[in-house]
């Protein structure tokens, strides 16, 4: 499912038109990268939740060229199952 199909999922669940379906979940999105960026962590109970990971830099080597090179340190988002979730997966 792409975002296009939440939207269109969100209105006809709720039979609210698609321009406001989309500023819903527009506005999910947005608050949910603003509250990473802020370094917060997220949690859906039931769902799971999402967090910023933290890589520091390192020494590095081109598999081709066999050449050193530096990795600069960077954040990476990490989503986690909930329990609930991984459940309803496997039934």
């Amino acid at each position: 499912m792409n975002k296009s199909e939440l939207i269109r999922s969100l209105a006809e669940e709720t039979n609210i038109p698609f321009d406001d379906a989309t500023i819903v979940v527009n506005t999910f999105f947005d608050t949910m990268k603003d509250a990473l960026v802020a370094g917060n962590r997220i949690e859906i109970r039931g769902f799971g939740s999402f967090k910023i990971k933290e890589y520091s830099g390192y020494a590095g080597r081109n598999p081709r060229t066999g050449e050193c090179v530096k990795v600069n340190p960077k954040r990476l988002p990490f989503f986690r199952a909930g329990k609930e979730l991984k459940d309803y997966i496997n039934q």
